[in-house]
């Protein structure tokens, strides 16, 4: 049987056909001396070929045998990361008023709940999140299946955005929004879609299907 990706133990095939890559899970980067420690130690230990950085904030240790997959989360003391799969991704956060001085908005802070609460969350397909603590949306919100903004007067809150072969900008849902109803306005909209859409079908690809103002509709109802 050909080699694949094995989802119950987080763990992506290499171009090689054998060996795999891990993603410790770092919600929006933030991470301390001591895990990074940690992960450097697995790395050694296992022969790793490679540590990369990766798109979503976190550290991906490639290269590891699959013999060795269950150890490695063990030595790590973390449960195996969804970074693949159908579900919600990584929460992807930029620094916003915790560190940067252009912050407008606490990216931080409705980063880190939005990642409590979704992550690893089963969809009819993957599901991305940024969120940007201004303008400059260092958290790629335009492009995410959920797009949160920092703006002067609270968040903008938008959907249906994704990269890859068709790519999408999201729409701007709700303006003006407290970290409190940007969380309930999320919690309508992964509710509509785990509800309607077909299985691989991505947030964007739904909206287009049903209309835009049938989505805004339904996230009212």
């Amino acid at each position: 049987m050909a080699a694949k990706d094995l989802l119950e133990k987080g763990a992506v095939l290499q171009r090689d056909k054998e060996t795999y890559a891990v993603v410790p899970h770092m919600p929006g980067g933030l991470v301390t001396p001591a895990v990074l420690r940690k992960i450097a130690d697995v790395a050694e230990k296992y022969k790793a070929q490679a540590l990369k950085i990766t798109s979503a904030q976190r550290l991906a240790i490639v290269g590891l045998k699959e013999e060795d997959l269950d150890n490695v989360w063990q030595d790590l003391g973390m449960k195996p990361s969804a970074a693949i799969g159908l579900c919600v991704r990584s929460i992807k956060f930029c620094p916003g008023t915790t560190f940067c001085k252009r912050g407008q908005q606490d990216s931080v802070s409705l980063g880190l709940k939005l990642n409590e609460r979704y992550h690893g969350l089963e969809l009819p397909s993957k599901f991305k999140m940024g969120v940007s603590g201004c303008a400059n949306s260092c958290g790629e919100n335009h492009f995410r299946d959920v797009g949160v903004m920092g703006m002067p007067k609270g968040f903008r809150l938008m959907a249906g955005g994704n990269g890859g072969v068709t790519p999408r900008i999201a729409k701007t849902l709700y303006d003006g929004l407290d970290e409190e109803q940007v969380m309930e306005k999320i919690d309508k909209i992964i509710k509509v879609y785990a509800e309607g859409a077909k299985k691989h079908e991505r947030l964007g690809k739904f909206i287009e299907r049903i209309g835009l103002e049938e989505f805004k509709a339904k996230l009212e109802e």
